[in-house]
């Protein structure tokens, strides 16, 4: 590696959570993600937008976004599309 070299650092919390026997509720995942805005990652995968079926961990990840300190410009945010209802619920999020 280079001396000025620019490295990026990135938390996948969804990763961990989705595999978990029990659900974490979307104020609990926020107030992490937040924790973890404030340590300095460049980049937070915060969740997926699939189905509560399917992966029930993930359930509500517009709420859990919508509960995300978005007063951190620095701090990118980034979740898993699992098809086009997916897509359509992840772009709805988005608030220019």
């Amino acid at each position: 590696m280079k001396r000025n070299e620019i490295i990026k650092l990135t938390e996948s919390p969804r990763d961990a959570q989705q595999g978990l026997p029990y659900v974490i509720t979307p104020e609990k995942r926020a107030a992490y993600i937040n924790a973890l805005m404030k340590v300095g990652f460049d980049v937070i995968d915060f969740g997926s937008f699939v189905s509560p079926k399917a992966i029930p961990q993930m359930a509500e990840a517009g709420r859990v976004l919508s509960m995300v300190d978005k007063s951190r410009k620095r701090v990118q945010a980034m979740a898993i599309v699992g098809n086009l209802r997916g897509g359509s619920d992840a772009a709805a999020q988005r608030k220019d």
